[in-house]
């Protein structure tokens, strides 16, 4: 039985009666969004549709809970809750579904994304940071299930950072005294995946102000949560991770979807524990319903019995609600038909609104290049051939871009061996639409503002006249004090990294000066490590996430990869999240802690840097470009160089590795060498051996592999020599497959060569144990001096006999 929702008791009954109406109108509106949605589906003005019906009357209980300076970590049911809070309206909606991509238009992403898909903006349009801790946000949506669940937890963590560590109290704009709650949804079929069981783990050993909202409609589209979850209740199977007096844990709270009042009071309830105490919640929502299914993929009537759908009608959690509402004498059945007949009309005409405003730019542009045609047509001999083109376009009433610009390029077709002013014309007309038209899908992969990492300007480690040879991590381990030191909104957090200095003591004693939140252990759990990550930096924190060893770097690679990679990009430039990723790889025995991922990581990581640095010098460097500049990025130290003695810098903390900048290490005129990380070391020393044979080759450092050598270097290089072997210790076809595409293809080096460019990697299986196994397996000394060799035998077999 539902009671009236706990009120201020200042509140007369008519404001809240006012309040509940507009909870309703709000409720209703985003209804008949889903149903009209829909429909643009099913008639073909969009492409997909996944909405929030069903859900609307527990997001609306949230919405009064959620505060300024929280954030939403959700996934693509939650719009009634955007409405809510005043980020998303009727138009905004619609012009998601279509795909509009103008900004103002469809504030969550330009288009980029698929409807049910939300953020807020964190960044003015200078790329610097909003007040965040004066609006309400959500962190931008990914459709990977449970995906957004590792994402919540740093968002949670960087309220206790901001409420704990000290120097961080005047960064107002992000936290105030770390009250903010982090708020996730999900799916109850989607608590089915990993991610959600690592996240709800790592918070209650963290006691982070998370509360994760579950919404139960007891489907994972067509599956039963008989098939989903045990004893089908995932509240009750996660009740060992309730708080007692004696163990910390979780608040669980049990609460029906379609009781406004108890709903109310529920989350009211979670957001005070969660900000207050620091106590992650799980609010388990019952008894949901999905109206039209799971998307318009399909229908709910081939998978829910005659029972189970009419138990929906009699449970949808909006006629739940206006039940109520005539009950308590809020409203009456006629005012609340009136009420929603007035809300129907209001969205019919924001979808018409919508349709038209995004329509609009392509009829204009449709109608240029219908003149264009025309123009060609009169002053081709191909005329009846174009006519067709272009009257097909005339006839189009709801013209795309596609449409538009394929018909431009085709009728360019006929009159390619015409010289006339209107082929002209039409050829300035494609290209020019191209470069206005092509960054509305395609910018903000990168930053592109004037601090970008690649803009950041080199400084050379500088050196004492007595400087100490030490182990290379030395130079890391006082590189990292001097950062910790000096920013106290960076912090280092991964397995062992705390209490013993990480694996290989590059942090060694850094947690007992800095404190345990700065330098600290986690569990075993890498796609967690990596979501504290990139909420932490989506707050304003400047966190370095350490996974042990680049193998383990498969277990957080889908987060990595659908979350990290993208955030700049499908918020159209507008959400930022510069998380540092340290890991070590390369070079050491056995098949799991030295195979080598490059070539997945390039092609899965478009949107962060990839750094290879040769040694911890170089590697400091990058970390301190990295903290100069708003990218995420991850550093790949070199396994086998934390015991190889390197020069002692006197500029540590200031000292920066340029990113997209490749180094020669050794000049040379007969052969161009190119490497990165631990083989670099090996070409070198196979270059010192040709020399002695009388082949000079010049040895070049890629430095970092996203972006690879933005000034061009390479081919400069081969101009040179004539000559270019790519060498590295990733499999057949991986980075250096990358590589040798970038330097022949992209700088045209092919114009220079005199030999075939040739690739040397590894075996194509993972490296076998031992030091025979890692012989057999990469690239050794001997591999590339008779590599470089045998093509120095094609060109001059007199001076260059064959070896073997």
């Amino acid at each position: 039985m539902q009671t009236n929702p706990q009120v201020n008791s200042e509140l007369s009954f008519e404001d809240f009666k006012a309040e509940v109406l507009n909870d309703y109108t709000i409720a209703v509106t985003s209804r008949e969004c889903s149903l009209l949605g829909r429909r643009e589906v099913l008639t073909g003005k969009a492409k997909f549709g996944i909405f929030g019906d069903g859900k609307e009357v527990p997001q609306l209980a949230w919405a009064k809970a959620f505060k300024n300076g929280d954030w939403r970590s959700g996934y693509y049911r939650d719009q009634t809750f955007m409405m809510a809070i005043g980020e998303l309206t009727i138009e905004q909606f619609f012009a998601g579904l279509y795909a509009h991509t103008d900004i103002k238009a469809d504030p969550m992403s330009a288009g980029r994304q698929m409807g049910g898909h939300f953020g807020t903006h964190s960044l003015n349009e200078d790329g610097t940071w909003k007040n965040l801790a004066q609006q309400k946000n959500s962190s931008a949506d990914i459709s990977p299930t449970a995906g957004q669940m590792p994402r919540l937890l740093g968002l949670a963590q960087a309220s206790k950072i901001f409420r704990n560590v000290s120097g961080l109290q005047h960064k107002t704009q992000f936290s105030i005294n770390g009250d903010e709650v982090a708020w996730g949804t999900i799916g109850n079929a989607s608590t089915s995946e990993g991610l959600f069981w690592e996240t709800i783990n790592a918070a209650g050993v963290l006691q982070v102000p998370m509360v994760m909202c579950v919404w139960d409609d007891e489907y994972g589209i067509s599956v039963h949560a008989k098939h989903q979850t045990t004893k089908e209740n995932i509240s009750e199977i996660l009740m060992g991770f309730q708080r007692t007096e004696d163990a910390k844990g979780y608040e669980i709270i049990r609460v029906k979807g379609w009781d406004y009042a108890g709903l109310v009071e529920a989350f009211q309830k979670a957001g005070k524990i969660a900000r207050e105490e620091h106590v992650p919640v799980l609010m388990h929502v019952l008894e949901l319903t999905q109206p039209q299914g799971h998307s318009t993929s399909g229908s709910h009537e081939r998978y829910k019995s005659p029972e189970r759908l009419q138990w929906e009608k009699e449970h949808d959690c909006n006629h739940k609600m206006r039940e109520w509402m005539i009950a308590s004498n809020i409203a009456t059945a006629e005012e609340l038909d009136q009420l929603e007949k007035d809300i129907k009309k209001k969205v019919r005409n924001g979808k018409k609104a919508a349709w038209s405003a995004f329509l609009a730019p392509q009829l204009k542009e449709q109608e240029e290049v219908v003149t264009l045609l025309t123009h060609l047509a009169e002053s081709s001999p191909n005329k009846v051939f174009i006519e067709k083109i272009k009257n097909d376009l005339a006839g189009n009433d709801e013209p795309i871009r596609k449409d538009i610009l394929s018909a431009a390029r085709k009728a360019l077709r006929y009159v390619v061996t015409e010289e006339t002013s209107e082929k002209r014309q039409l050829q300035d007309w494609i290209n020019n639409y191209f470069e206005i038209i092509q960054p509305k899908y395609s910018a903000h992969l990168y930053s592109e503002e004037d601090n970008k990492a690649t803009q950041i300007a080199e400084v050379k480690a500088t050196y004492d006249a007595d400087a100490e040879m030490v182990d290379g991590r030395l130079v890391l381990r006082d590189n990292f004090d001097s950062i910790f030191s000096n920013h106290p909104e960076t912090l280092v957090f991964g397995e062992d990294s705390g209490t013993i200095g990480d694996v290989n003591q590059g942090l060694e004693g850094l947690q007992e000066k800095h404190g345990e939140l700065r330098v600290s252990d986690t569990g075993i759990r890498e796609a967690t490590i990596l979501g504290q990550g990139i909420g932490m930096a989506m707050r304003g924190l400047r966190p370095i996430a350490e996974i042990q060893y680049l193998d383990y770097i498969l277990y957080c690679l889908q987060i990595m990869s659908d979350d990290l990679a993208t955030v700049r990009y499908r918020t159209n430039g507008l959400q930022k999240a510069p998380l540092i990723v340290r890991t070590r790889g390369h070079r050491l025995e056995g098949i799991w802690h030295s195979g080598s991922q490059m070539g997945g990581l390039i092609h899965l990581l478009r949107g962060m840097y990839l750094l290879v640095p040769r040694d911890m010098t170089k590697a400091a460097g990058f970390y301190n470009t990295l903290l100069q500049s708003d990218e995420p990025a991850v550093i790949v130290e070199c396994l086998n160089g934390y015991r190889l003695k390197e020069k002692m810098p006197n500029n540590l903390g200031e000292l920066r590795t340029p990113i997209g900048v490749v180094e020669t290490v050794k000049e040379g005129t007969d052969i161009t060498l190119v490497s990165y990380g631990s083989t670099l070391r090996i070409v070198q020393e196979a270059a010192i051996e040709l020399q002695q044979v009388g082949i000079d080759a010049e040895v070049i450092d890629t430095q970092s592999l996203l972006p690879f050598d933005l000034n061009h270097d390479v081919v400069k290089s081969v101009a040179k020599t004539n000559r270019l072997l790519v060498i590295d210790e990733d499999v057949p076809g991986g980075a250096s497959a990358y590589l040798l595409q970038h330097i022949v293809d992209e700088q045209n080096a092919y114009v220079h060569l005199d030999s075939k460019p040739q690739a040397l990697a590894a075996q194509p299986h993972r490296p076998a144990y031992g030091t025979d196994g890692d012989y057999f397996s990469k690239p050794s000394v001997e591999d590339v001096f008779e590599k470089v060799y045998e093509m120095m035998h094609e060109v001059d077999p007199s001076s260059y006999p064959a070896l073997r």
